[in-house]
């Protein structure tokens, strides 16, 4: 047996479950596919974690890491996980590179991506004006006139960051006026920005450029069908979230859209294989939910453990 525990997945859920584990005493792997922290490097500002007022999503993240890194029964590897495989008392863990680990339990803590809308051009125009990600790409745009998709609470929070570059957002939302999917108290705030105005009831059909950027938008009214081009520097999508789940279809039960059923111990439809924060089907994804499961599924992935004798 190489490991006691196998965490899959860095971000708040992966790095909490780890911060137990380390408590336990538990020999732990952590394996992230990209960077520490995961979709948390990409918020500009975290205002809704206890003890933080207003921290950036990469400050966080090192807070996390550091605490995570202080037991050393962690181990932290970077790879890409492909398959699990059950055993009689253990699970088995393949990586891209066809690295293989064993471990008595897994918490699957692998996050989401964020979604496609699948408008003609979008993939084309991806990184030259199409963006997911408002810290990645924010000074791309200085001093441009953009629009973003969406109204969820990551739709409202970007458009109050991306503010501070813009000339101009125009947020295109499906919603009838006034209606949203995020937070009211964000929503007020946006609206009451000057440079943010809102166009309902309509989605993209088609992001349109030359060969080196966006330069306009197809827009369709939800309505009526009725087309229209508008001028645009560049759009960013914020169509909700996927769940990093692939490397488990057909071997735990997922919900309809690919996320992880578990109960609320955290165990999923695979005795010993746990899963935490974003990739779990549940209510609400926050950072300081996913820092929860993780903590419930690391405690429960100990006890099942050490109650099996293994």
């Amino acid at each position: 047996m190489d490991y006691d525990l196998i965490i899959i997945g860095a971000g708040a859920a992966g790095l909490s479950a780890a911060i137990y584990a380390g408590r336990s005493l538990l020999n732990t792997l952590i394996i992230e596919k990209a960077a520490y922290g995961g979709r948390i490097n990409d918020t500009a500002s975290v205002i809704n974690y206890p003890g933080f007022t207003n921290i950036s999503g990469r400050d966080i993240v090192k807070e996390f890491r550091k605490h995570a890194s202080v037991y050393e029964t962690n181990k932290f590897s970077y790879g890409t996980v492909e398959k699990l495989i059950k055993g009689k008392d253990s699970i088995k863990v393949v990586t891209k590179r066809k690295r293989e680990f064993t471990a008595k339990a897994v918490i699957i803590a692998s996050g989401t991506f964020s979604k496609v809308i699948n408008a003609k051009g979008e993939m084309e125009y991806t990184g030259r004006g199409v963006s997911y990600c408002s810290t990645c790409d924010a000074d791309n745009f200085l001093n441009k006139d953009i629009h973003i998709l969406g109204s969820g609470d990551l739709a409202l929070d970007e458009a109050d960051y991306l503010s501070n570059f813009c000339n101009s957002i125009t947020m295109i939302i499906i919603h009838d006026e006034n209606i949203f999917d995020g937070n009211a108290q964000a929503f007020e705030k946006i609206k009451r920005n000057p440079k943010i105005k809102f166009i309902w009831n309509h989605k993209i059909s088609e992001i349109i450029g030359n060969e080196k950027c966006v330069k306009q938008l197809e827009l369709e009214n939800l309505k009526t069908g009725q087309k229209n081009v508008v001028a645009s520097d560049g759009i960013f999508i914020f169509a909700g979230m996927s769940p990093n789940s692939n490397f488990v279809e057909g071997f735990l039960e997922l919900d309809k859209d690919g996320f992880i059923k578990t109960d609320k111990y955290m165990n999923t439809s695979v005795s010993g294989v746990f899963a935490a924060g974003d990739i779990r089907d549940k209510v609400l994804r926050q950072i300081v939910t996913a820092a929860s499961d993780g903590a419930i599924a690391s405690v429960f992935a100990e006890r099942y453990i050490r109650n099996r004798g293994l």
